[in-house]
């Protein structure tokens, strides 16, 4: 008798701790994403920095999880800038940094695994607000800085409403 009363005690005892175990661990994510008008927004201001100075380029806006959710091709940009243009974005969220920060590991392994990474200037990370939002690759210019720039310049079209949210 006095086991049953010890069992039915301790079985208590753990269920009345398990609301306090599932309630301190969140059972669901939220995710912030950008909608469709805010990624094409971004898209465009990019495009647009890059035609003030006379560059043609691709520009890719991928989601947090390199998914592309934008992705324009200027009139006269070269082919081959759509497919970079998305490398460098994707490269770009999966590392949260910018390309240009990245441009030393170029050499490194991680070239080798046909994810499709691009260690190279042209791409920025959407951030606002301490999240991450996802990224902006930029292909076209002469130069991976001045990819990096219309980035830069697209993510400064929206930047001030993302912080706000």
């Amino acid at each position: 008798m006095m086991k049953l009363k010890l069992s039915a005690l301790l079985f208590a005892g753990v269920l009345s701790a398990l609301p306090t175990i599932s309630a301190a661990q969140d059972m669901a994510v939220n995710i912030s994403r950008l909608t469709l008008d805010v990624a094409n927004k971004i898209a465009m201001a990019s495009i647009e920095a890059c035609r003030e100075k006379g560059i043609p380029v691709s520009v890719t806006v991928v989601d947090r999880n390199g998914i592309p959710q934008a992705q324009v091709r200027d009139t006269m940009a070269p082919p081959v800038s759509w497919n970079i243009s998305f490398k460098k974005a994707y490269t770009s969220v999966m590392f949260n940094v910018k390309g240009s920060q990245m441009e030393s590991r170029s050499k490194s392994p991680l070239v080798n695994l046909g994810e499709g990474l691009a260690f190279m200037a042209g791409s920025v990370p959407i951030q606002a607000g301490g999240k991450l939002y996802g990224a902006i690759g930029v292909s076209g210019a002469p130069d991976g800085k001045d990819d990096e720039k219309c980035a830069a310049a697209g993510l400064g079209a929206v930047i001030d409403d993302l912080e706000m949210m």
